[in-house]
């Protein structure tokens, strides 16, 4: 009743429920392929198959966390498709830091950090042609009531949650209605404005500026500081 609630007067138009998925982007592509309209929603309790950024494992286990996917169907140009991750990130950091302020960072392109730990993923896959976009699934995984030994011993050291930012349980219901309210005003604001205002808020919420990365290149692996975001999303770093 209260993601219902919430969820009124924004684009979300429709909650979808499921106990189990091998992952809520699945079964929100396979919807989206098949027409379902924007502002659909898939949540799931627990997922066997949670997928990450280049493939890898997410971490799903039932009754601890929010594993949600969105359908969007926004009148951008295909170029600008990335471009909805660092929405989603953008609407995911603001809403986080009401649990955890001062605390929430942003990292490029799909992770939101607590203290330098993972607490959120963002996967975005799309179907996209060369005149529009057919459809983005926006998926978001949080760890909302995970304690230290939930998670694999492999990323222990690297992951965090709501629960144990904040130091005590959260209503996982209450983290989705918050979470649609925060995305309706963050999408809106894009489709409205563009993604300059998006683009200025993301920066505001990272810490990768003056950060030394390494990134993949076609020239293979390349060493450089960060120094910005590009006004299409692309993140900006000066060789080494």
């Amino acid at each position: 009743d209260l993601i219902k609630s919430a969820s009124q007067g924004t684009f979300i138009k429709e909650v979808r429920f499921l106990e189990e998925t091998e992952s809520t982007n699945k079964s929100a592509l396979t919807m989206a392929y098949h027409g379902a309209p924007e502002g659909t929603a898939v949540i799931a309790d627990a997922q066997t198959a949670g997928r990450g950024r280049l493939g890898r494992l997410w971490i799903s286990p039932p009754g601890k966390n929010i594993y949600v996917s969105l359908i969007l169907r926004p009148a951008i140009d295909p170029s600008s498709a990335s471009q909805i991750t660092l929405v989603a990130g953008v609407a995911v950091a603001e809403m986080l830091n009401t649990y955890c302020p001062g605390r929430i960072e942003l990292k490029w392109p799909n992770d939101v950090l607590a203290n330098g730990r993972k607490l959120c993923g963002i996967l975005a896959e799309s179907r996209v042609t060369a005149e529009k976009v057919e459809y983005v699934v926006v998926g978001i995984g949080i760890n909302v009531n995970m304690e230290p030994g939930h998670f694999d011993e492999s990323i222990r050291g690297i992951a965090t949650s709501i629960r144990m930012e904040a130091g005590a349980e959260i209503p996982r219901e209450e983290v989705v209605a918050r979470l649609f309210l925060s995305l309706d005003r963050i999408y809106r604001l894009y489709l409205e404005t563009g993604f300059g205002a998006i683009r200025e808020k993301w920066l505001d919420c990272s810490g990768m500026i003056g950060k030394d990365i390494t990134v993949s290149s076609p020239d293979g692996l390349v060493k450089g500081t960060v120094v910005g975001m590009g006004a299409e999303g692309q993140l900006m770093y000066l060789h080494e």
